[in-house]
């Protein structure tokens, strides 16, 4: 398709989705606008956008003019739901931030795509396979019911601000995104280092499954969001073959030549995580119907390959 001049609206630009999606779209010839909290940093992480915007999870702004014709708005931003396993807490207060920094700044969003002269055809509104809570080895896909606990909330909410779009005649796309390997950012990162000092291992129950996807087909899967009119609602960004943590970590043991021996008790995780502990000792399987009734056709469908690719 012909991308040249679209004008797109990204937030969430630096974060590890929104950069390699910043390339991603460059390459396809779409003129880029970010709206960023730091724009001169945005800047000099991310050279090339057509305009740097000063943005922030607010209801309003002067920035909410930038959204007038554009043809599209991806809008990725969010505080971080972890900081690795020695992130930040759950407190109460970091809780409500993670909620207010997507439900009030997707509300933004949509408060200035209705407000625009030239509305975006499509808003393409993340969201994470939280939102299904934790169902243990259920099969999961876009049609499961939501889960009740924390994230699966702030999922439910999010996703319901992102849908206001619709009643504006706007197509939207609301990608629950899996766990996305990254040596350098992430889950995957964090489970590197036990694994190269040859410490690693489950992480028990072990029988938790871990819905994960190659930063490949994450992007893949949101371009698809953003050029097939046919998506519309939630879309599964996950790889169709999950594994419980027990075969990740033994994959990825191989895949370092480590062994994957050293079982991670649960109960230390809880003292030293809390709440959020849940994020690595409880687990969701979750599969792409819709991404493969579209025909998306998966570059990494199967873990060992796209360990091989990220850590070669």
């Amino acid at each position: 398709m012909n991308t040249t001049h679209k004008r797109i609206v990204l937030t969430g630009a630096t974060g590890l989705i929104g950069t390699k999606l910043f390339s991603a779209l460059r390459e396809r010839g779409y003129e880029l606008v970010i709206f960023s909290r730091n724009p001169v940093k945005a800047r000099a992480t991310l050279p090339g956008a057509a305009e740097y915007v000063a943005w922030s999870p607010t209801e309003s702004g002067p920035w909410a003019t930038a959204i007038d014709g554009a043809h599209a708005v991806i809008h990725l931003a969010g505080a971080p739901i972890a900081q690795g396993l020695l992130g930040v807490r759950w407190t109460p207060e970091y809780k409500q931030e993670i909620l207010n920094s997507r439900v009030i700044g997707t509300r933004g969003i949509v408060n200035a795509i209705a407000a625009a002269e030239q509305r975006p055809a499509v808003l393409v509104n993340a969201s994470a396979i939280g939102y299904y809570g934790y169902r243990d080895d259920t099969p999961l896909d876009e049609s499961a019911p939501p889960g009740r606990d924390f994230v699966a909330e702030v999922c439910i909410a999010w996703e319901r601000e992102a849908a206001r779009a619709e009643e504006h005649g706007v197509r939207v796309a609301l990608i629950r995104t899996g766990i996305v390997l990254d040596p350098e950012r992430g889950a995957l990162a964090q489970l590197l280092l036990p694994f190269r000092l040859r410490t690693g291992g489950p992480i028990m129950p072990g029988t938790q499954y871990y819905s994960w996807i190659h930063p490949d087909d994450e992007i893949g899967i949101l371009l698809l969001a953003l050029e097939d009119e046919r998506v519309r609602g939630p879309i599964n960004a996950t790889a169709p073959n999950p594994l419980t943590n027990r075969a990740f970590c033994e994959t990825l043991g191989e895949v370092l030549g480590s062994p994957s021996w050293l079982p991670v008790p649960e109960f230390t995780l809880r003292i030293a995580l809390g709440e959020m502990a849940d994020l690595v000792t409880r687990g969701q399987r979750v599969l792409p119907k819709r991404a493969l009734e579209l025909g998306y056709s998966f570059r990494f469908p199967t873990l060992k390959p796209a360990l091989q690719d990220l850590l070669k």
